[in-house]
């Protein structure tokens, strides 16, 4: 079976591996999103992922601590995340790795863009945790560095919206959904799709985006066989 993209960089939030519990670790919602994962790696596509931290910790939450600590604490947060779903990955029978920006040699192995385009090209999913290394960065803008760094052909932002919208659809009835944008109209509207660092990014890189939402996993699959979901973004 054909697919729409070989290699694909796959955005998962720390929100959504907390599932319902709201906070930390939900093991049946990460076996979840892993399995619709295992669905689109068996389709054939080297996949790799790159993780929030949010359902631990987020700069917003630590009050009067200096920003650079608190994004230290961030990035230290999406390493767990990333240890979570490669276990999982690996309790569903899918081989994974885990990749850091920080260098922790006990914990996971450095990132390098050689060492990741082996892992991927050997049939292993590779979780990146660390964000970019540095703070201020957001996990959106590691992921859109990550996908570059390994030459994807598409970023799959997971959500937990089916798509982009003019306003918030859960507060907003008459919100209208976007099937298509451009980037340039993502950064001049200031829609919520990601910061304008990442868009910049993938805009000025000619790397497609494909905003969908995560409740149902299975919608990785569908997005690499090339069905029509969620919200592209493109030039």
């Amino acid at each position: 079976m054909a697919i729409a993209y070989q290699r694909v960089l796959v955005k998962v939030s720390g929100e959504a591996l907390a599932g319902s519990k709201g906070a930390g670790f939900e093991e049946a919602t990460i076996a979840s999103i892993c399995g619709g994962i295992k669905k689109a790696h068996a389709l054939g596509a080297q996949i790799a992922i790159v993780v929030g931290g949010g359902n631990f910790w987020r700069g917003r939450s630590s009050g009067k601590m200096d920003r650079m600590d608190a994004d230290k604490i961030g990035m230290l947060a999406t390493v767990m995340n990333a240890i979570a779903v490669k276990d999982a990955l690996r309790q569903a029978g899918v081989p994974a790795v885990v990749m850091t920006s920080i260098v922790m040699p006990q914990v996971a192995e450095v990132f390098t863009s050689d060492k990741a385009i082996a892992a991927l090209e050997s049939g292993k999913v590779v979780v990146f945790g660390g964000g970019t290394g540095n703070p201020i960065f957001s996990t959106d803008t590691a992921s859109a560095l990550r996908a570059l760094e390994i030459g994807a052909d598409a970023m799959l932002k997971a959500t937990m919206v089916d798509g982009v919208y003019n306003k918030d659809p859960h507060k907003s009835p008459d919100a209208v959904k976007y099937e298509a944008l451009s980037f340039t109209r993502v950064l001049d509207e200031r829609l919520a799709v990601m910061d304008s660092t990442a868009a910049t990014l993938c805009r000025d890189n000619n790397l497609p985006i494909l905003v969908f939402d995560l409740a149902q996993p299975e919608n990785i699959a569908r997005a690499l066989s090339g069905e029509k979901i969620g919200t592209s973004v493109k030039e």
